[in-house]
């Protein structure tokens, strides 16, 4: 999933102008005051003291919800496994290639514009594709379960690689690892490693996402997901995928403790 924020004056606006000329499923997330309330919520799905959360779901598919504790981050994992796009309007703090109207600050600004309506939509949507997309170990799960030949396996492994805050009880905490990559030569030697791994037998396919980034401790960076017809080929490949990635492909990781910051591979 794709995922863009706008910031600024007009950002809503100009929201609603590139949802149509995204290609797949495009999900609109706005920055809502605090306190606020959502005025269609209809009273059924409202809060209660014995409900945190609420839903309600019509016939054709809509849906409405309330509740409280929803986070951006753990919004757009959701999400992850059901859109193609999310555009994120009036969120300066979340860590998404951003766009900035007239002069607004965020956290990870790409592109600025004077007003909204002075940015080529066309232009817009392209940066949008460009950009890293959002994934989750959800999203890849449900990527091999729709695949056309999960008909024959009766396997699916994973690994996931998260930030270790620390080895031992004494060492100094790990506050959070930054990861660059190679562009273009990373992906494409992920790419071999996953089409030779599907060559063996037994082994349907095999999925690789590797974060980049500022990511914290605790925070998940990396992840493989092997579908195959039997456990013991797919857990043979979840390894091998692993290890292969992390000697194989061009990534870089810089690690920031409460005592210092470094790049692991001057070390």
């Amino acid at each position: 999933m794709q995922v863009f924020g706008i910031v600024g004056a007009g950002a809503t606006t100009l929201c609603e102008r590139l949802a149509p000329q995204l290609d797949g499923r495009v999900a609109t997330i706005e920055s809502l005051p605090s306190g606020a309330t959502e005025a269609e919520t209809p009273e059924s799905v409202s809060e209660t003291d014995a409900v945190s959360v609420a839903y309600g779901l019509a016939p054709n598919g809509n849906w409405v919800g309330t509740g409280e504790g929803r986070d951006l981050d753990g919004l757009l994992d959701d999400l992850a496994s059901q859109c193609d796009y999310a555009l994120l309007s009036g969120f300066p703090d979340a860590r998404v290639p951003t766009l900035a109207l007239d002069g607004a600050d965020a956290a990870n600004v790409v592109a600025e514009a004077e007003t909204a309506e002075a940015v080529d939509i066309n232009d817009l949507a392209a940066d949008v594709d460009s950009c890293e997309p959002h994934i989750t170990l959800e999203s890849l799960v449900d990527r091999v379960k729709a695949d056309p030949l999960a008909d024959y396996a009766g396997a699916i492994a994973t690994f996931t690689g998260r930030v270790r805050a620390k080895e031992n009880e004494d060492d100094e905490r790990t506050v959070s690892l930054e990861f660059e990559k190679y562009d273009g030569v990373a992906e494409t030697e992920m790419a071999t490693i996953s089409e030779e791994l599907e060559a063996r037998d037994g082994v349907h396919r095999v999925l690789m996402h590797h974060r980049v980034g500022v990511i914290e401790d605790g925070a998940d960076i990396v992840f493989v997901v092997v579908l195959a017809g039997h456990r013991t080929e797919a857990f043979r490949t979840v390894e091998d995928g692993i290890n292969r990635l992390k000697d194989e492909v061009p990534i870089f990781k810089k690690e920031t403790t409460t005592e210092e910051e470094f790049w692991v591979h001057d070390r």
